[in-house]
């Protein structure tokens, strides 16, 4: 089965990038030894909130290391036209973090290699924000 996932716009990369994202966290937060939802929930919101991912977000446009086509699959999601906006976050927040998960969602199907360090980035960032 061929997806052209190159022509898919921002909602729908953010749509998988979101799902990848969550799983991400799941993963590592249950591997870490936490298994009561209550638990699991609180310790993902700073991963998984829009505010986390723009602050994140930030984080990685300062080190510039994305690549030209990775901050275009980016800007896809941020500039992406959306309906409504999380219920906790401003729009440029919401944005940062739609253009995050869009990210995400391209490399998922892309590069999953790149993915994968820019999620255990984005981990080790929140890691090191909450000491």
């Amino acid at each position: 089965m061929s997806i052209a996932y190159k022509q898919f716009n921002g909602n729908t990369l953010a749509f998988i990038g979101d799902g990848e994202i969550s799983l991400y966290v799941r993963k590592h937060l249950v591997a870490l030894g936490f298994s009561k939802s209550k638990d699991l929930q609180q310790k993902s919101v700073i991963y998984v909130s829009a505010k986390g991912q723009a602050d994140f977000m930030q984080h990685v446009l300062s080190l510039e290391i994305l690549s030209e086509n990775e901050e275009t699959m980016y800007k896809r999601g941020r500039n992406a036209n959306v309906g409504a906006s999380a219920k906790n976050a401003s729009i440029t927040t919401y944005r940062m973090a739609s253009g995050f998960e869009s990210l995400i969602g391209y490399l998922s199907y892309d590069d999953t290699k790149r993915m994968n360090e820019i999620l255990d980035l984005m981990w080790e960032y929140h890691n090191n924000a909450q000491k």
